[in-house]
């Protein structure tokens, strides 16, 4: 198991609008697409473009998203994750149940339609961390 490219750092916001205007207005930031709905993960989602990775905007979808423990917690919101593409995501996840990683919840699809999977933050240095299976063309 090697560590593959960051994909994109998670970041929650409660107003996804709100934090693209901001993005755009200080740092000449491009979004690419409308946010839209994850209703199987309880957040709407929105990318933002840099030149090398991605900045996904998570805003909760009601009172019961996973997020909303988070913006209890950093009602500004704030960095949530981060997130490393594999080439294999089965692989990936045999690789770190191998090795103790405690995995959150079941492999599935995220934002960019590929697998992906979460390690519980007390397993890697504090941080969540994302796993997804490399998407066929880059967004």
């Amino acid at each position: 198991m090697k560590l593959g490219r960051l994909n994109h750092v998670g970041v929650a916001t409660p107003s996804i609008e709100k934090s693209i205007a901001h993005y755009e207005a200080t740092m000449g930031a491009s979004v690419t697409m409308e946010p839209f709905d994850l209703p199987a993960q309880g957040v709407k989602v929105c990318f933002v473009d840099t030149p090398n990775s991605q900045i996904e905007l998570i805003e909760p979808l009601g009172d019961n998203s996973p997020v909303m423990k988070f913006l209890e917690k950093n009602p500004l919101g704030g960095q949530h994750h981060v997130c490393f593409e594999v080439p294999d995501i089965e692989a990936a996840r045999a690789h770190f149940e191998g090795i103790g990683k405690r995995i959150l919840g079941p492999t599935r699809t995220g934002a960019h339609g590929t697998p992906i999977f979460f390690l519980h933050p007390r397993d890697m240095e504090g941080v969540l961390t994302e796993i997804m299976e490399s998407p066929k063309q880059r967004h």
